[in-house]
């Protein structure tokens, strides 16, 4: 069969993807953008401390993976952060760089020395959170916001317009204030915020649809984790038209963190068949320094690039894999492991193991053994697994092979 767009030499998807009725209403931009803000939001997670080196290594690497915008840092936050983000827009990487600031004069002037192009601008988006968390009049805020976006334009920065808890906020109360700070301040995008993560997909085309009808800029997407809905969401507003979309590398972040770009990325590629330019190669090794950089754990089946992820260990699988082989390995896996930077898969040896698998350890050990002794060692690996609730190493598994043939001889 000829490849189609859900089943190519690097992934086999759901052709129900790509059905005429599925996809007659998307609206994608034919230009979509990432804005990585693990620089900035990734970093606000709970203990991830970044230094001037961590920034400017992972920045480059976000260059080297095709990233288009890169939100370097707020550089209020301590000398480290401005100098890091000074030093990235030296080195001219690729990008645009992009810093992030409070809708305060002060905070945008402390953006202009640092040479970004742009600034992504934190702007109050509802009542309750002016009043309880801010606690400013809501005349201020917005005359604040309105001062500090005026000042940002005139100083030749990309204004992005981040109200704050835009997803709680009443609509019509929002959007009046967003149409009136950028009337009277200025505004180039506006940033649709889903702080706490607690919009469903069915609630993001309205949403999108509520602010399109309202606001004729460019929208960008910035969901958080909360309820594991970041992808989804993400993916729902672009095909409402949203331009760009924010995300972490690892999907690291406040709380439960933000959109991951990586899960993203390779969604829209082979699930709806929307490149965006990112390298894929480079998601794996990307997401490997992110996690050394910071610390974070990542689970071993994190999507795309747990390190797990083309490890088998279950013997059916095993047995799919011996017979289908690396030409067929979509057969078991809906994406190559090259396509995303990672190592081939490879047969592990533990509790779920069968005889298929052992037989090849076997075979790559240089020992031939009967079927019998084949089916005694294949038990002995289950129970040494269940014994010590891990995997078996190569070597582990040589002396216990040895072991068990020893004492077939002997008996």
């Amino acid at each position: 069969m000829a490849d189609q767009p859900w089943k190519t030499k690097d992934w086999f998807v759901s052709e129900w993807n790509y059905a005429g009725d599925v996809r007659k209403d998307f609206k994608f931009a034919k230009n979509i953008k990432v804005h990585d803000v693990t620089l900035r939001d990734g970093e606000q997670q709970t203990g991830i401390i970044l230094n001037k080196d961590d920034k400017i290594r992972i920045a480059e690497a976000l260059a080297e993976a095709g990233v288009h915008r890169i939100e370097a840092g707020m550089p209020v936050v301590s000398p480290s952060d401005n100098e890091a983000i000074k030093e990235i827009v030296k080195r001219n990487l690729g990008p645009q760089i992009f810093s992030f600031a409070r809708c305060m004069k002060e905070d945008v002037q402390r953006a202009i020395d640092t040479g970004v192009k742009g600034v992504v601008m934190e702007i109050p988006s509802s009542q309750h959170m002016v009043e309880l968390a801010y606690r400013w009049p809501m005349e201020k805020a917005i005359e604040t916001s309105i001062e500090a976006t005026k000042f940002a334009h005139d100083n030749g920065l990309e204004v992005v317009f981040f109200p704050i808890d835009f997803s709680r906020a009443e609509l019509t109360w929002v959007l009046d204030m967003i149409t009136r700070v950028a009337k009277e301040g200025h505004m180039d995008a506006l940033a649709l915020v889903d702080t706490f993560g607690v919009v469903s997909p069915h609630a993001m085309q309205y949403f999108v649809r509520a602010v399109k009808s309202r606001i004729d800029k460019r929208l960008e997407a910035h969901f958080h984790q909360d309820f594991g809905m970041g992808v989804a969401n993400t993916i729902m507003a672009l095909a409402e038209g949203v331009e760009v979309m924010h995300t972490t590398v690892l999907g690291i972040g406040e709380r439960a963190g933000n959109t991951p770009m990586e899960e993203t990325v390779m969604a829209l590629k082979t699930l709806y068949g929307v490149d965006i330019g990112i390298d894929t190669t480079k998601l794996t090794p990307l997401a490997r320094l992110v996690q050394e950089r910071t610390g974070v754990a990542v689970p071993s089946n994190k999507p795309i690039v747990g390190e797990a992820l083309y490890q088998i260990e279950s013997g059916i699988i095993a047995s799919w894999f011996k017979n289908c082989g690396d030409k067929f390995a979509t057969e078991l896996f809906p994406i190559r492991w090259d396509l995303v930077g990672q190592k081939p898969a490879q047969v592990v040896m533990g509790k779920g193991s069968g005889i298929d698998s052992v037989n090849l350890w076997l075979q790559e050990a240089g020992m031939q053994v009967s079927e019998e002794d084949a089916l005694k060692i294949t038990a002995a690996v289950k129970k040494r697994s269940l014994e010590t609730k891990k995997l078996l190493t190569k070597d582990e598994f040589r002396d216990l092979a040895k072991r068990v043939l020893d004492e077939s001889r002997a008996a």
